[in-house]
């Protein structure tokens, strides 16, 4: 069973904007921390933003005031809102889950995850 599927994944342009959507499976969806993670070439997987079941969000540096995090927990999806974007935001963005607190951005600390969609962005 899938527990996780990305989609909206795609190209746009840089200023542009995209939507990235992520389906859980009902119990994937109950974890603690929803997140969204990206990995650009030949450079390490980094969090982008997180959703804690309390409510509670946090973004990274490089796309807080640009990336919006949301949720709609009667479609058990998670979505990610990007706009503003530019060249370092091509890469390949991932959902992931975590069951226990706290809700963290690194990598090591997401036991589930999501196939992957790619967003291009061209100049």
């Amino acid at each position: 069973q899938v527990q996780l599927a990305e989609s909206g994944g795609g190209s746009a342009q840089a200023g542009g904007s995209l939507r990235l959507s992520c389906i859980a499976s009902p119990v994937t969806f109950t974890s603690s921390c929803l997140a969204w993670f990206r990995q650009a070439p030949e450079k390490e997987r980094e969090g982008v933003a997180v959703y804690a079941a309390n409510g509670v969000i946090k973004y990274g540096a490089s796309v807080t005031g640009r990336f919006t995090i949301s949720r709609d927990i009667a479609k058990n999806t998670l979505y990610l809102d990007l706009d503003s974007l530019n060249s370092e935001d091509a890469g390949m963005y991932y959902c992931a889950t975590r069951k226990n607190w706290p809700c963290t951005l690194q990598v090591r600390d997401y036991d589930v995850w999501g196939q992957g969609t790619q967003v291009t962005v061209s100049s």
